[in-house]
């Protein structure tokens, strides 16, 4: 087995990290971990998260052990998403592909899993046809071309459509108090027990409308505390604040709905204690991160970027998965076209956790691929 080598990679300068960290504003870097195979450098493969850490993730040996180099990369927001901007998220994603080019690897492609599906998709599609010159804020990205050098393939697995769709199923619209993470309207709980599963198709309509309703006053309040903050001078351009209950999605509890092989849950655990957990999606967040990440106008939609991409493209569908649904591969093959096609993965779930035997099934299907390129 190859050994595990560190990447040190600065990003573009000039670009100072989100962070509260002195060394890392002043001396911008991101870190990658890999395993480069023996012999030509032939194929090399990123897979990226916006935010969790990929640098151990269980694609690196498997697909080194199949003759391809796999970095797992972290973005300068490893760990907190409070201000992600997934603008910013592609350009550390642009600086992976460039030092994989620059170590001599002909081909390179983008290993999308979870929520680094629709950030593979937003980076390619830039890469084709850069259009996101400013944030959905107004501000400007600064982004070139050369900042984002194409790929070769992107390969999807436990994919999610992005975190505007997320979101959207996501959100909680029984919050009757954004400042309450315990005000709640009975009527739209779906975890109160007078709402059986399987829930009716009445409940569910309700459900959604009022989801996006929700999501629409937040974006709302967004766009107007900015201008209020830029409006008034010596303000700052920017503030945190709290989204509570962001993990109610009916399909969590009612296994009639999008149905697959999963079980009842969330992929961290009971959905209910996650819905107010501390620490959830999308719990803490900035205007300008909301905006970017979590709102209609996020410019990283996984379909809508993945239609225009025009690379060969892979989707690997774990047939378990608590998170992703028929609906979701649906979603994926439908922007993908004539360049995409489906392997299922019987039983996977989100992260194959506990289901070693399948992780080769992953990595065969990606390697053959990958080899195709």
């Amino acid at each position: 087995m190859p050994e595990l080598q560190l990447a040190v990679i600065d990003v573009k300068p000039g670009a100072a990290l989100e962070s509260q960290s002195g060394l890392q504003m002043l001396r911008p870097r991101i870190y990658g971990a890999y395993r480069a195979p023996a012999g030509p450098r032939r194929i090399a493969a990123i897979v990226m998260h916006p935010t969790s850490n990929f640098m151990g993730h269980y694609l690196i040996a498997p697909l080194a052990e199949r003759g391809i180099c796999c970095m797992g990369l972290n973005s300068r927001y490893v760990g907190n998403d409070t201000v992600l901007l997934m603008e910013r998220a592609i350009q550390d994603l642009g600086a992976g592909v460039q030092y994989l080019r620059a170590a001599g690897y002909e081909k390179v492609f983008l290993v999308g899993n979870s929520g680094g599906a629709a950030l593979a998709a937003f980076y390619q599609a830039q890469a084709e046809r850069l259009t996101a010159t400013h944030f959905p804020d107004g501000d400007p990205t600064h982004l070139h071309p050369g900042d984002l050098p194409p790929v070769d393939g992107i390969a999807l697995c436990a994919a999610h459509l992005g975190r505007t769709r997320l979101m959207r199923d996501w959100i909680d619209p029984s919050v009757t108090d954004e400042h309450d993470p315990l005000s709640v309207d009975p009527g739209l709980d779906m975890y109160d027990a007078r709402h059986r599963v399987p829930y009716d198709a009445d409940f569910l309509a309700r459900f959604s409308t009022a989801q996006q309703a929700r999501l629409a006053r937040i974006e709302q309040w967004c766009l107007d505390r900015l201008a209020r903050l830029r409006g008034t001078k010596g303000a700052p351009r920017d503030q945190t604040f709290i989204v509570y209950r962001t993990h109610a999605d009916p399909r969590c509890v009612d296994l009639s709905l999008d149905p697959n092989d999963r079980l009842p849950g969330s992929v961290w655990g009971d959905a209910r204690q996650v819905n107010y957990s501390a620490n959830a999606m999308g719990r803490t967040t900035s205007l300008t991160a909301f905006l970017s990440q979590w709102s209609s106008r996020s410019q990283a939609d996984g379909p809508t970027n993945l239609a225009r991409t025009t690379v060969p493209k892979l989707l690997l569908t774990y047939t378990g998965d608590q998170s992703t649904f028929p609906s979701t591969r649906d979603a994926w093959l439908a922007a993908g076209g004539a360049r995409i096609r489906n392997v299922d993965i019987v039983g996977g779930n989100h992260y194959l956790a506990g289901q070693p035997a399948l992780v080769p099934q992953a990595a065969d299907a990606i390697a053959e691929f990958a080899h195709s390129l």
